[in-house]
């Protein structure tokens, strides 16, 4: 005849519906294997919070970029026709000096 196998788990010491030490503690590396899951997508959420923010600024920024540099496009013409009307001005009252 061949010995019989031990059982191996649960302690034949513990009553049923009682867990185990090592399903407790099984347990509770699952919750806090879980809070640091909940901890990292709270984290996460936040950063995408902030990134959704920072493109918005960005957005605004680019915006505000695109209207100044029509601005200074604008002033450099109205400056070129100013200083070409002022020329011709002064070419003219030098003329009738003469």
């Amino acid at each position: 005849r061949s010995a019989p196998i031990p059982f191996q788990g649960v302690s034949s010491a513990s009553s049923p519906g009682v867990p185990s030490q090592s399903n407790m503690t099984s347990n509770r590396r699952l919750q806090q294997t879980q809070a640091q899951v909940n901890e990292v997508v709270d984290i996460m959420r936040v950063n995408v919070d902030k990134v959704l923010e920072r493109d918005q600024k960005l957005s605004e920024l680019d915006n505000r970029a695109d209207a100044l540099q029509a601005g200074a496009s604008q002033f450099e013409t109205s400056a070129a026709k100013l200083k070409r009307k002022y020329w011709w001005k002064n070419c003219k009252v030098y003329l009738s000096t003469i």
